[in-house]
């Protein structure tokens, strides 16, 4: 969030006191985390909304080698050698895959198709389609997977993923379905396996789970989220970075304080299906990402630091200690908790609510709730139902 801008107004967020990592001075890229957008990492092509082709406008007519060499120079500039936080590429002009270039990335493929058609005259119209899709697609890939190869050699220790990877149709019900049930539209995991080149060069999954309005205080929002991060979470154990065996990929899903496209901050239910939805499914965290606009004026700051101290700053804090303590509890701090039933409603913030039975309010209450509804999914060198057994001693 842009909210070093509010300490130019005077008005101090106090993050750190409610256990949100901030980067130094609040600045929106740092040492903690860093966001990546079009005009920040080397030489990305794509369409201005005025027509103008930037940097050769297709993927096929970038220079490749040239965007690499300038990545370089600037992680060199912007990021310390033992850069260790989250690095977040944000490129959403076009996306890698020909048919999910709709709406306004419709021209993509329309400039592609003409791309080849100067190219080679000959072909019929049928082939031409089919060499654009190739010669798009194959270059799309080559931007976005030797971009992430680079990154990664150069700050290794970092956590590097495309922001809106994987994605996940679900914002409206199915055709196929009588009510919303959440589920990715048909066509999700073949899309999200035919990427499996970027899931190998990722070293963390950054979905998107951003609220629309209409979703407000709807358990709907929570079915959103869920099928989100379990789309997310099947491809980080099914790829992982290198190839390796022995480290599932982390999820950190991106979301937004307010409803997309306005102001409106999300209440203690919207968060409960955000990010108490998130830890429950075993996210390895939530990146809280707000625009300009969150601190576009002094008043503006004053709402949103009202909303942090009496909203999500402590959501955040009893969230992040159920999380620990359902750690402590259940996997001896070698693992993190992760829902049993992913489509039951058991949250771990709601595991420090009172017991409506008296005689069970004895501070045990807890413990029996993560036992019983939650598992454990354990760390790197960590092994058991109970995360208790170095993997080497079995």
């Amino acid at each position: 969030m842009p909210t070093a801008n509010c300490q130019k107004h005077n008005v101090q967020l106090d993050l750190e006191e409610f256990d949100i990592v901030v980067n130094r001075k609040q600045r929106f890229q740092g040492q903690k985390m860093t966001i990546f957008y079009r005009d920040r990492l080397g030489e990305y092509p794509y369409l201005a909304h005025d027509g103008r082709r930037m940097n050769g406008g297709l993927p096929q007519l970038g220079d490749l080698s040239a965007h690499l060499s300038l990545t370089v120079a600037q992680l060199s500039f912007l990021l310390r050698p033992n850069f260790s936080g989250l690095a977040a590429i944000d490129w959403e002009e076009w996306q890698p895959l020909w048919e999910s270039n709709f709406g306004s990335r419709m021209e993509y493929r329309r400039l592609s198709k003409q791309l080849v058609r100067q190219e080679r005259p000959d072909l019929l119209e049928k082939n031409v389609a089919l060499l654009a899709r190739q010669q798009f697609e194959e270059s799309a890939q080559a931007f976005m997977e030797e971009t992430l190869r680079l990154v990664v050699r150069n700050r290794p220790k970092g956590f590097w993923g495309f922001y809106g990877f994987p994605s996940c149709l679900n914002k409206h019900k199915r055709k196929t379905d009588k009510t919303y049930t959440g589920r990715c539209h048909k066509g999700t995991r073949k899309q999200n396996d035919r990427l499996s080149w970027l899931w190998t060069q990722s070293t963390a999954l950054y979905p998107s789970i951003y609220l629309p309005e209409r979703l407000a205080g709807s358990p709907d929002a929570a079915l959103m989220v869920r099928h989100r991060l379990l789309e997310a979470l099947r491809v980080a154990s099914l790829w992982r970075h290198g190839d390796s065996t022995n480290h599932t990929t982390p999820v950190l899903p991106y979301a937004r304080l307010a409803f997309t496209h306005t102001l409106n901050f999300l209440n203690k239910t919207d968060l409960e299906h955000t990010l108490g939805e998130s830890a429950s499914l075993g996210a390895a965290g939530v990146v809280l990402w707000g625009e300009m606009k969150f601190a576009k004026s002094k008043q503006q700051c004053i709402l949103l630091k009202n909303y942090i101290h009496n909203t999500l700053g402590p959501f955040v804090q009893s969230l992040r200690s159920n999380t620990q303590s359902c750690s402590v509890q259940r996997c001896h701090s070698n693992g993190r908790c992760i829902r049993r039933r992913t489509g039951a409603g058991h949250w771990l913030s709601l595991a420090s609510a009172p017991s409506s039975d008296p005689f069970e309010d004895d501070g045990s209450t807890s413990s029996k709730y993560f036992h019983r509804y939650f598992l454990c999914q354990c760390y790197s060198g960590w092994t058991g139902p109970e995360c208790c057994r170095k993997e080497e001693e079995i």
